[in-house]
């Protein structure tokens, strides 16, 4: 428990008014719904809702007091802010006991990659010696012990407590990826990241950003004197490269086409893996065999190195580490399904990411590459055509279906996916139903065929009608398998 005056410390420019100020705060909450006895409840001004007009049922719920951004016609505390996002990420640290404080942070942004550069940085700090949290898409993870999260970048009141229980439980540092709407959110003030990474920038999120111009404006947030003391880019993608030109920070380049003061040479990609020579600022050169493929995971390697190689790590422990890692989940993941042909699982969701993962596949299979891919419901609309166009100009076949199709019908989605590939002329069938289009890849693919299941990745359902239901790609391909094999 905390007083609300102690809370109301930590928002400069904020104003507390009512009576019983003393009060003391027992939980911090969004949703009406979710108050109990003791709550402060704050009233977000939502894309849809107002959190104003649900104060009343907050406050019959139990909350004890009110963080609103107009004063209300309510009989309890409440404190006035600018932002009430704002005042929930510092209002949240400060319940928590300020984790981060006690915690070196990491931060990875970018369109792709970030996953990948996030598990390769843990290992290293491993490898170093240290104790490491991990907060991102698949989950949260000390050491091995997992936590289960449900965003990228989880909300304050969830993050602040994440980061309390890892700096309760000894962790030295935490590697997270950061999200560009956690930061176009504002859910990470007051934060302030040792290290911070920005490794690329392409299409996605455009339903949220409206375009790319702003979609970059909300990663460059992460990159203020306030909120980061030094910079990681990849100076090949000329995107970042740009708007990193002006950095007020301390900052340095990682590349392979473009001069880097960090870059990768002799670089051989394989079937299960790819081996290089990483060159630290002339100070120091490693060799790397990395288990992961293609050469999107060099420059993830690098951007891991590298940031690592800010924070002091020795070039043994960069070795030992990038070394080290054997897979990602649901990250270009080959399942063990003992056929004559490979199926891998990937999290490829955007225009880049497919090309990128289609691109490593073409270059060592032996012999067809079969894409199955869907898009999601409720998201950015011209993707689809382009994702449709890229598959159908680099599979031999593609097999459309559902992703998580939400509220939209599925067959529209499909629809506008078809408009991309049509204009290849590239053989392709149309399944609407996801655990039909796998078996129909299983059941149509030839030895040296490698199968591209991408879109899910480590996710383990598909949300249909505002529904979730179970769907595992790895357990739905050893089902089908094992009905295939009767």
């Amino acid at each position: 428990m905390t007083k609300l005056t102690a809370l109301v410390r930590a928002v400069p420019e904020s104003k507390l008014s009512g009576e019983n100020v003393q009060v003391e705060i027992t939980s911090l909450c969004t949703d009406s719904r979710a108050a109990s006895p003791g709550a402060l409840f704050f009233c977000i001004s939502g894309f849809q809702k107002d959190g104003h007009e649900y104060a009343p049922q907050a406050v019959a719920g139990g909350a004890v007091a009110l963080v609103v951004e107009r004063e209300l016609p309510i009989d309890c505390p409440q404190v006035l802010v600018s932002d009430t996002r704002v005042a929930l990420s510092l209002m949240a640290a400060e319940f928590f006991g300020n984790p981060a404080k006690q915690l070196k942070l990491v931060g990875i942004t970018g369109t792709k990659g970030k996953t990948t550069t996030s598990f390769l940085m843990k290992s290293i700090l491993e490898a170093a010696g240290h104790t490491v949290g991990l907060i991102g898409t698949v989950g949260s993870m000390i050491g091995e012990k997992e936590i289960p999260t449900t965003l990228t970048t989880p909300d304050p009141v969830d993050f602040q407590r994440l980061l309390r229980t890892m700096a309760d439980e000894g962790a030295e540092y935490v590697v997270m990826e950061v999200s560009a709407h956690a930061l176009a959110l504002r859910k990470l003030e007051g934060i302030r990241f040792e290290a911070a990474g920005f490794s690329n920038l392409s299409h996605d999120h455009l339903d949220f950003f409206g375009d790319m111009g702003t979609y970059c404006e909300a990663k460059m947030r992460m990159f203020t004197p306030e909120r980061c003391a030094k910079a990681i880019y990849n100076a090949d993608d000329e995107t970042v490269a740009h708007a990193m030109r002006d950095l007020q920070i301390p900052h340095t380049a990682i590349g392979i086409r473009v001069k880097a003061e960090i870059y990768a040479t002799e670089i051989e990609i394989g079937e299960r893996g790819c081996s290089f020579s990483l060159t630290f600022n002339k100070r120091f050169r490693i060799p790397v065999q990395l288990k992961l493929a293609g050469v999107f995971n060099v420059y993830n390697a690098m951007m891991a190195a590298a940031l690592c190689d800010s924070l002091g790590v020795s070039p043994e422990a960069l070795q030992a580490g990038l070394e080290a890692v054997g897979n990602v989940p649901g990250r270009i993941e080959l399942l063990d399904t003992s056929t004559p042909y490979r199926v891998i699982l990937d999290y490829a969701h955007s225009p880049d990411s497919l090309e990128n993962i289609l691109k490593a596949i073409r270059q060592t299979a032996k012999a067809r590459v079969i894409s199955l891919f869907g898009c999601g419901g409720g998201r950015d609309h011209e993707k689809r055509p382009e994702m449709g166009e890229i598959s159908g100009r680099l599979a031999d076949f593609t097999i459309l279906t559902s992703d998580n199709p939400r509220n939209e019908e599925p067959g529209d989605i499909l629809g506008e996916i078809e408009e991309g590939i049509r204009k290849t002329d590239a053989e392709y069938i149309v399944i609407e139903n996801r655990r039909q289009a796998i078996l129909h890849a299983l059941s149509h693919a030839e030895p040296g065929d490698v199968i591209v299941l991408a879109g899910k990745g480590h996710e383990t359902y598909q949300e249909i009608k505002g529904v979730k239901h179970p769907f595992d790609e790895k357990i739905v391909v050893a089902e089908l398998l094992k009905e295939l094999a009767r």
